[in-house]
């Protein structure tokens, strides 16, 4: 059967029920195969011939949420056509502007809703009419305040379905409504009404309590917490973004023997496009003409530039930092390596299952609970002749000692208190779905270049031949080295001159200087004829005296480094190996890892000598090298596959697709956009002790949480009974209320001592 795919923005979901309701009912049209991700909010969908879009879109805006096709992303000019939307369909801005609305939201009811928890829970500032003020104040806070969570419970009504939005309407509506009772038919409205300090358990008709604090207070509360869900939620099109971003944006093609400058997204297969040192490569290709060296770091991992002439091939996105390349494009947009890893992420990110929040779980049989026990008592009472006011006292009881007060605050304070301290650590938390993960994993994955290593190419070590001193070796091949732009020189010219004691400007200045491509540089140096770079290089010149060097050479290459052959005046001088040095505290971390029960996997795309050789000197036993950019995420998935619960830790836009399949990414921060937006925490410091000090904070806050969440329903389920009794008195409930939310809030500063 032919099928086809297409993905849905979806809005209007609030909770993982919503999410569950829309794939469900997706899955029973006819040929239709649908997932429904609540963290990026999109759906994304496989249908048979005979199904349109359009009846996809339909299905779910007749469950009351809103649906539209998402258009895949291509990379554009600044300002063209693409640049409204992100690459998840939806404009930029869009996560922003709700979280603006929330905080508007919160700051009115915030500032209504204060003055009334105090007068209601200081006698002492119980002024004449003051319970008509806390009306006043009130009251828009319940009703504009509170609308979000009307709405949402009023959709979800009509689809038979409760959450916490519905406990969270019903409670305050009824809190607001039963004061209003008592205020306008009861005795609250009196003249010189008070609240008092009668904290005993006794019946009460209710007449002349009213509940306007607990109903402000709630939506207050539970407006906080969605305020700083949304500021912290991740944008799924981010990664996409950065990564679509990190290609050229113009490029200077080759027609009809002239120049023309033309955007990347106008090129076609079969162009030939310029190429200049220290521009971007528009498009995958293969070079013509001309040679250079192309750093391809930011997307293989690999730290040694890359080599290259004609009939080489070459990536987009990649830079040449040598000589001008003629270039003819091979594959272009939707085609190219950069799309098809945009496509990785995307899948892999879309592939999460849907974050189920602690208190979403709860709810999904607390809540049914407790409109049920709220409904038996009205019964039970109605049916024992105590009188309806009593009756719906008892009822209204149960509800507003059921409602989250403590359980806006749970997440949130314990989220906000943990990821303050995380950041004075250097640790990004990106929210609470991240937290869950941390727990579990077993093994983490270290990407090599950037992580476990500075990602900079470094002189190791300095091999002079008999006869020669290390410091005239140092400070000829230094010079020569220092009038070339390739990295490798530029490693070579830095290490010798500070192992001379000297600044790189001090180096003699070469003549005759010549870049020779793929192989190395020649000039004179102090009247000597001196040459650096390969051994071709050397023996094509007549070099004598190489094979006094071989043994050193081979060590140096057993052992992963990249060498470099120094001679002049005809003769071989000794060798430089230079190569990607290791992070001084990289092996305290991987100790610290294996403490926390995590077994260490090093992965690169970097040979497999370099990479045996970083994991011998920081004690990794697993090695996966020679890894292309697109099989890394493959190497998550088959550890995944073995049982294992992984953790992703890398810095490249390589590494996006790994850290978005992994059950946990961390991002260092000294890397790409494309790898932070794409991981579950950042490591700002980039070191990777940070790696571990960030496990043992998520896995402190995660407790917490669960902490705060069992307290929170805890006062309120030990309470239910009391209400139900028709036994609670408004003040214990305000009370119970309040210890619930103050010990949640001091649990939480806890986290603030974690070292």
């Amino acid at each position: 059967m032919n099928t086809s795919e297409v993905e849905l923005a979806v809005g209007g979901m609030t909770c993982a029920s919503c999410s569950a309701r829309i794939e469900k009912k997706l899955n029973r049209m006819e040929g239709v195969t649908a997932s429904v991700n609540l963290a990026t909010e999109k759906a994304k969908v496989s249908y048979a011939a005979g199904v349109e879009v359009a009846d996809l879109v339909a299905t779910v805006e007749k469950l009351g949420y809103s649906a539209r096709e998402i258009v895949p992303p291509r990379p554009e000019a600044p300002g063209g056509p693409g640049a409204s939307a992100d690459p998840a369909g939806r404009p930029t801005t869009a996560d922003l502007t709700e979280a603006d609305r929330l905080l508007r939201r919160l700051l009115v009811s915030a500032a209504l809703a204060l003055p009334v928890v105090v007068l209601a829970m200081v006698p002492a500032l119980q002024f004449t009419y003051w319970q008509w003020l806390s009306l006043t104040l009130a009251a828009p806070v319940v009703v504009w305040g509170g609308l979000p969570f009307h709405r949402a419970a009023l959709l979800n009504a009509r689809h038979g379905a409760a959450t916490m939005d519905t406990l969270v309407s019903l409670g305050t509506l009824a809190a607001f409504g039963w004061s209003l009772w008592a205020l306008f038919l009861g005795t609250a409205g009196e003249p010189g009404m008070r609240h008092g300090f009668d904290l005993t358990v006794r019946r009460t008709d209710g007449s002349s309590a009213i509940y306007l604090e607990v109903a402000a207070g709630v939506v207050t509360f539970i407006l906080l917490g969605r305020y700083l869900e949304a500021r912290s939620k991740r944008k799924a099109g981010a990664a996409l973004r950065a990564l679509l971003e990190l290609g050229a944006k113009d490029v200077t093609v080759l027609r009809h023997g002239t120049e023309k400058n033309v955007l990347v997204s106008e090129l076609m297969t079969g162009d030939r496009f310029l190429v200049r040192p220290g521009e971007k490569i528009a498009t995958d290709g293969r070079v013509v003409e001309g040679a250079s060296a192309v750093d391809a770091s930011m997307l293989t991992g690999e730290s040694v530039p890359v080599d290259v002439t004609a009939g080489d091939t070459v990536t987009g996105a990649t830079v040449n930092v040598g000589g001008r390349l003629v270039v003819e494009a091979t594959r272009v947009g939707a085609d190219t390596q950069l799309a098809r890893m945009a496509r990785l992420v995307e899948d892999a990110q879309n592939g999460k299952a849907a974050a189920q929040r602690l208190a979403d779980r709860i709810s999904g049989v607390f809540v049914p609970v407790v409109i049920a026990l709220a409904v038996a008592t009205l019964g039970f009472w109605l049916g024992n002749g105590v009188g309806a006011s009593a009756a719906f006292t008892a009822a209204v009881a149960v509800l507003i000692i059921a409602c989250p007060c403590a359980l806006g605050l749970a997440t949130p304070t314990a989220l906000m208190v943990g990821t303050g301290r995380g950041a004075q650590l250097g640790i990004l938390i990106k929210g609470p779905e991240v937290l869950e993960s941390t727990k579990r994993v077993d093994t983490i994955v270290l990407d090599k270049t950037g992580t476990v290593t500075t990602g900079k190419m470094t002189l190791h070590e300095v091999y002079a031949a008999q006869g020669t001193g290390e410091k005239e070796l140092l400070r000829l091949a230094g010079a020569l080295e220092h009038a070339s732009e390739h990295p490798v020189a530029r490693a070579v010219a830095a290490g010798a001159a500070r192992r001379s004691g000297l600044d790189v400007a001090d180096l003699p200045a070469p003549e005759r200087f010549e870049n020779v491509p793929g192989a190395g540089v020649r000039g004179t140096v102090d009247g000597h004829a001196v040459l650096a770079g390969s051994a071709r290089l050397l023996a094509e010149a007549g070099v004598t005296g190489l094979d006094a060097l071989a043994d050193a050479r081979e060590r140096a290459e057993a052992a992963g480094r990249t060498v470099v052959l120094v001679a002049w005046d005809g003769v071989a001088r000794g060798l430089l190996a230079v190569a990607d040095a290791v992070k001084d505290t990289s092996a305290e971390a991987v100790r610290e890892l294996r403490r926390l029960g995590l077994t260490p996997v090093l992965l690169t795309g970097d040979h497999r000598a370099v990479a045996e050789t970083v994991a011998r000197a920081v004690d990794i036993g697993t090695v996966y090298a020679d890894v292309l950019p697109e099989d890394k995420a493959d190497v998550v998935r088959r550890l995944r596959a073995e049982g294992r619960v992984v953790a992703m830790v890398g810095d490249g836009v390589n590494d996006a697709a790994a850290l978005a399949t992994a059950d946990l990414g961390l991002a260092m921060g000294t890397g790409t956009d494309a790898a932070i937006e794409a991981s579950d925490l950042t490591l700002v410091r980039g070191d990777l002790r940070t790696a571990a000090d960030a496990i043992r904070l998520s896995r402190r806050t995660l407790a917490t949480i669960k902490g705060n969440l069992f307290w929170a329903f805890g006062y309120n389920v030990a309470a239910l009974p009391l209400a139900a009794a028709g036994l609670l008195n408004p003040m214990i409930a305000g009370a119970a209320m309040a210890c619930s939310s103050v010990f949640v809030v001091t649990n939480s500063l806890r986290l603030r001592s974690f070292t």
